[in-house]
């Protein structure tokens, strides 16, 4: 009595999977743009089901686009390209900076607290707001580094957990000593007028400023300086980089701190341009932004922007179908969620190889 023979030899065949070695950038970019595609058609498909029809949403985008509606989206743009090259910066050394939110409200909280205590002359007052605001968030971010290195705490969970304690802590405050005593409410006083950022022709705001000069600053540290260079050698391999002599631990500190300073940024800019106080709720959503935007980019700082700009595009869309069509927000949040699963999943695709080998 003869064995059956194997299920290659009888024509069925089975499944590899193959670690590629290297993939062109074109290739790299037909595979997010495809993943982009499919997560944006699951989009309307639900949008669609939930009553808006694919020509609705089509014009309701192109009216975002508008002359009278661009201001709107270059405000919302600055601290989602800042976001964006906090979360870019800390993945290429392998950092999951998922702490966006927190470090973005200590930025805001340490510049209101410039203005809540007047410190320094008026003409100074937004230079110091936006180093506090810097300062707030890479100190926030630095305490994870403390907590990975000494007590080898994961930094997705310490992250996490801090965006909690970073927002009790600001409801401690608005609730407590910087509450409105005018309104009573739940916020702090407004921002003199030399303590917001305002426009400066054409319909651009000061913050988009801050958001390009980061991202000019972002490509020249990761394309031209040295710190770029040791980035590339420990995102591709930590111990060799350290047996070649990179300073991995300080750059490492120092990339993440940058990151940091970079939410922190957009801390400041949102609470000086678009809210003009510090508020409950001025980071909320912003951790999902800043990831998505730096799986789009590549972790390009300059691509960032570009990407920043688009996203921008999609809030104010979201924001429009909220008030005309009674869109939850949640909803907004579950659509930006599923663009980010399909991008992510791009990843597994760009680094691996599926083969049907018969």
């Amino acid at each position: 009595m003869t064995s059956p023979a194997p299920a290659a030899s009888r024509g069925f065949g089975r499944l590899t999977l193959d670690v590629r070695q290297n993939l062109p950038a074109w290739k790299q970019a037909v595979f997010v743009g495809s993943s982009l595609i499919i997560g944006l058609a699951i989009s309307v498909a639900i949008l669609a089901v939930a009553g808006i029809p694919p020509l609705t949403l089509a014009s309701e985008l192109a009216g975002v686009l508008t002359a009278e509606n661009l201001r709107g989206v270059l405000i919302q743009a600055a601290p989602l390209i800042l976001v964006g090259l906090g979360a870019s910066l800390a993945f290429r050394i392998g950092f999951w900076n998922l702490g966006i939110e927190g470090q973005m409200i200590f930025g805001g909280i340490f510049a209101a607290a410039i203005s809540i205590y007047d410190v320094g002359p008026p003409a100074m007052r937004l230079i110091l707001m936006g180093l506090a605001a810097a300062l707030g968030g890479a100190l926030w971010v630095l305490l994870v580094v403390f907590l990975k290195l000494r007590f080898r705490v994961n930094e997705i969970i310490a992250t996490l957990l801090l965006n909690y304690v970073a927002m009790y802590f600001l409801f401690h405050l608005l609730y407590g000593a910087w509450q409105d005593s005018k309104t009573a409410f739940p916020q702090s006083t407004p921002f003199r007028p030399f303590e917001r950022l305002t426009d400066i022709g054409y319909g651009v705001n000061s913050g988009l400023l801050i958001a390009i000069a980061g991202v000019l600053a972002a490509g020249w540290m990761i394309h031209l300086s040295r710190i770029g260079f040791y980035t590339r050698f420990i995102s591709a391999n930590p111990k060799m980089a350290k047996v070649v002599g990179v300073p991995v631990q300080t750059a490492t500190i120092w990339i993440i701190a940058i990151s940091g300073a970079c939410s922190g940024l957009a801390g400041f800019v949102n609470v000086a341009s678009q809210e003009g106080r510090l508020t409950q709720s001025f980071a909320n959503g912003y951790v999902f932004s800043g990831v998505l935007i730096a799986f789009l980019s590549r972790n390009d700082p300059i691509v960032v922007a570009i990407v920043g700009f688009l996203i921008a595009v999609l809030f104010i869309t979201g924001q429009t179908l909220q008030v005309f069509y009674q869109i939850p927000f949640t909803m907004v949040q579950m659509i930006e969620a599923i663009v980010v699963m399909a991008v992510a999943s791009s990843e597994f695709l760009i680094r691996h190889r599926i083969r049907w080998i018969r």
